[in-house]
């Protein structure tokens, strides 16, 4: 899709003082449908420095109602920004539906400044554009409204503004050394920025080029642009259809299915054995956390399984090998009303480790692929789609350093039936059993071919599954203790 430009031509203060109350209701009736909509507005202000992106945005937050808006200015990363993965503080700062947040620095602030400095590596910026644009793809996907606006000087053009504002005491404080510079480097700047627009323009998230010599002009050319995408998105979004239950539950992967059942279950240990064999794979684990985090590799364990597979005993003698202050387990139940007016994948950024950290994740994301496909929580087209999705948001995890491992706890419907009925009967464990579990248990051949799909479309080299027969749960605490030390190590050792 083609980068649009405003053509608007300057305007007048006498056209400029007529225009705004019409600008201004119209901006307050966009927030009134936004409340009505299951779907946020981004508002991307970027450009060439010293356009004013500030006054605009000042401008655009006086004219709409505070209640609805959000401003964020994004500044180099923190020392916890930086020990996170590279999109995290950018995810974290996502609106929920019915809200419009504005950047006044956002991601590509980072990605240009980084792309401008002193022997800048092309390479990183066109990996950090590739970012960008699949962050971008994501959220469109996902219903998400992004606007971006692009203000445009001229080099001769900005040296002026530069020059009145510094020649006056009353602004003069306005003009950093950082104006200058970026002057200076203004055809290098130029370049990046057409390179990051043509890199970064797509259908749904597409650039505006906006002159802003003028900021009436400017002030008017970006509401305006906010105004035509609000009402063009509106119109397609306001009805989407529900999702709904599925009649039936196909596979898509049918070897899946064939994986699992073939899966031995007879696999077993004695407490004697188990004992003797835990504290030795217990210690190595410990060493292997301790170097990844000297290495400051973080670490994250994804447990999914069958209910009553025994998930919470595997993680807990997991942890048993690691610090508590280094690791945090993360329960993961049904989402908040907070987490479901974001996209899905926006409550898991939150919990991602930082370097040297470790967080284990008792059921996951791919809830996505499993109950929501299931019960219908999904359309079809958002739980299809997320498998690839879920592979990428794990290769940016692997690429920013965390080494993720990811294991199945399986057992059979007997076996669950029988932990199901002890839970019952066993006062201190009664709490874990509710009606949801008997209902899920009815569902075992749709799971079955959804556990299925799961494995083999999401079983990758940098976040590979591990299928741990847990029918003994002594068996299977030991592999998870086993395959994690092992997976740590390879990991470590292919740096």
């Amino acid at each position: 899709m083609a980068t649009s430009r405003s053509t608007r031509n300057k305007i007048s203060k006498e056209d400029y003082a007529a225009r705004v109350p019409e600008l201004r209701e119209q901006l307050i009736q966009l927030q009134v449908k936004l409340k009505k909509v299951p779907f946020p507005v981004l508002l991307v202000i970027a450009g060439v420095e010293s356009t004013g992106k500030g006054e605009a945005i000042n401008t655009l937050n006086s004219w709409l109602d505070p209640r609805g808006v959000e401003v964020f200015a994004f500044h180099p990363p923190t020392d916890e920004e930086s020990a996170r993965p590279y999109m995290w503080r950018y995810w974290r700062c996502l609106p929920p539906q019915g809200r419009i947040g504005i950047y006044a620095g956002s991601w590509y602030t980072e990605a240009m400044r980084e792309a401008s400095a002193k022997n800048a590596d092309p390479k990183k910026f066109k990996h950090a554009l590739q970012r960008i644009e699949h962050f971008e793809r994501l959220l469109v996907a996902d219903g998400v409204l992004i606007v971006k606006c692009w203000l445009n000087l001229s080099k001769e053009a900005q040296h002026k503004k530069l020059t009145k504002l510094e020649s006056n005491s009353r602004t003069a404080w306005k003009v950093t050394p950082r104006d200058w510079e970026s002057h200076r480097n203004y055809n290098l700047r130029n370049s990046l920025g057409k390179t990051l627009r043509k890199a970064t323009n797509r259908t749904g998230a597409n650039w505006t080029i906006i002159e802003a010599e003028n900021e009436r002009t400017r002030n008017v050319a970006i509401t305006e642009a906010l105004l035509t995408a609000f009402e063009d998105h509106y119109k397609q979004h306001r009805t989407l259809p529900p999702a709904g239950r599925p009649n039936k539950i196909t596979p898509l992967e049918p070897e899946g299915v064939t994986k699992l059942k073939s899966l031995p279950l007879d696999k077993k240990l004695s407490p004697a054995e188990y004992v003797k064999k835990r504290d030795r794979w217990l210690g190595k684990l410990n060493q292997l956390v301790r170097l990844a985090a000297k290495k400051k590799r973080s670490i994250a364990f994804i447990f999914e399984g069958w209910d009553a597979a025994g998930k919470g005993g595997a993680i807990r003698r997991l942890t048993n090998a690691i610090d508590a202050r280094d690791c945090r387990v993360i329960p993961v139940a049904k989402p908040t009303k907070e987490e479901k007016a974001h996209h899905y994948l926006w409550r898991f950024w939150q919990h991602l480790p930082q370097a040297g950290r470790v967080t284990v994740f008792d059921r996951s994301w791919y809830g996505r692929v499993l109950v929501e496909r299931i019960e219908g929580f999904a359309r079809e087209e958002e739980w299809k789609r997320a498998y690839q999705e879920l592979n990428e948001f794990e290769h940016q995890m692997s690429e920013d350093g965390v080494i993720v491992l990811k294991f199945w706890l399986h057992i059979s419907q007997e076996e669950q039936l029988k932990r199901f009925r002890l839970r019952e009967e066993t006062e201190y464990k009664r709490h874990k059993m509710n009606e949801e579990d008997w209902r899920n248990r009815d569902q075992w051949s749709e799971y079955e071919t959804s556990v299925g799909d799961m494995l083999m479309l999401t079983d990758k080299s940098w976040a590979p599954w591990y299928l741990v027969s847990a029918e003994d749960k002594r068996y299977a605490r030991l592999q998870v203790l086993k395959l994690s030390c092992r997976r740590i190590a390879d990991a470590l050792e292919a740096e």
